[in-house]
C-alpha cells in the first residue's frame, strides 16, 4: 500500500482500513495498467482530502430508527480524486459490539436506494467496514466537498454502550491503494432497546443530497488517539488482519 508522506497516527488504522478493500481488488482480474492516477502529489506532507463527519446523533436506541450523519470529503488539490473508498472504523467502550448489530448504509448521489456497509470485527473487537459492495468510489474534483450521506441503525440485542466512530480514506489502484484521508472521531451513546418495541428499521428511498458543494474551511484532526482509539491494540489489529503475499495483500478474517 502506498502511503502519504505524512506522519499517520496511528499507522495500522491506514492497514486496517485498506484491507477489506485490497481484499475485494485481489479476488477481482486486475488490469495490466493501473488507469487511475493518484490524488497525492509525491512530495505532499498532508493528506489531499480533508474528511469529517458531523450532524449525527448523539444517541441510538437498539433496535431503533435510523440516525443520519453526513461524511465531507474535501480536495485540497489541484488534482481529481477518483475511486475514494472511505472505511468506517467502529469502537466501543465494552468491547460487546458484534458485526451483526451495527446497519451502516450510504447513498452515492446516483440512485435512490442506499448502499449496505458490511463489518468485519479484528481480534482487537474493533469492526471495520469499507464503501465498497461493488461500489465503483466516489470522484472529487479539485477544491470542491462532497458530501456523503450515512445511517445508522444498531440490532435491538445492542447492548448499553459508547461507540466512536472514524472513517479512513483510501484511494484505490488496482491491486494497491493510497491512504488519503483521516476523519475526526464521532461519539455516540447505545440506549438498550425499549421492551415491547419490536419495530425493525426499514430502508428509506429518500435521496441523497447534493453531492458537490463549494469546498469550506474544514477542521481536520491530526490525532485519532484522541478520539480514544489506542495506538498499540490498532497496531495488533492491523498485523493479524493483513497478510502480505506474492503480488496482492490479503485480508484474513477472524472472526468470533
Amino acid at each position: 500500500m502506498r502511503l502519504p508522506l505524512r506522519p499517520c497516527t496511528p499507522l495500522s488504522l491506514c492497514l486496517a482500513a485498506a484491507a477489506p478493500l485490497l481484499l475485494f481488488t485481489a479476488t477481482t482480474p486486475a488490469h495490466a495498467a493501473d488507469p487511475t492516477p493518484t490524488c497525492a502529489a509525491p512530495d505532499a506532507r498532508t493528506f489531499p482530502l480533508t474528511t469529517r463527519i458531523h450532524d449525527g446523533p448523539d444517541s441510538y436506541e437498539a433496535g431503533g430508527d435510523y440516525g443520519t450523519w453526513y461524511l465531507d470529503l474535501t480536495n485540497t488539490t489541484a488534482r481529481r480524486c477518483t475511486e475514494i473508498h472511505p472505511v468506517v472504523v467502529l469502537v466501543d467502550r465494552q468491547r460487546a459490539l458484534k458485526p451483526s448489530q451495527p446497519r451502516l448504509e450510504f447513498y452515492d448521489g446516483t440512485r435512490p436506494r442506499p448502499h449496505p456497509v458490511r463489518f468485519d470485527r479484528t481480534d482487537e473487537a474493533e469492526l471495520v467496514g469499507a464503501f465498497d459492495d461493488g461500489f465503483l468510489g466516489f470522484t472529487v474534483d479539485p477544491g470542491k466537498t462532497l458530501t456523503v450521506k450515512v445511517r445508522l441503525t444498531l440490532a435491538p440485542d445492542a447492548v448499553a454502550n459508547e461507540i466512536t466512530a472514524n472513517a479512513a480514506v483510501v484511494q484505490r489502484h488496482a491491486d494497491d491503494g493510497d491512504w488519503v484521508g483521516q476523519s475526526n472521531g464521532y461519539r455516540f451513546d447505545v440506549e438498550p432497546a425499549v421492551p415491547g418495541d419490536t419495530t425493525p428499521a426499514t430502508s428509506s428511498t429518500t435521496p441523497a443530497p447534493a453531492a458537490t458543494t463549494p469546498a469550506e474551511d474544514l477542521s481536520f484532526t491530526d490525532e485519532l488517539a484522541r478520539t480514544g482509539i489506542g495506538t498499540e491494540h490498532l497496531v495488533l489489529a492491523a498485523t493479524s488482519a493483513l497478510l502480505i503475499t506474492t503480488g496482492a495483500l490479503l485480508l484474513t478474517r477472524r472472526r468470533r
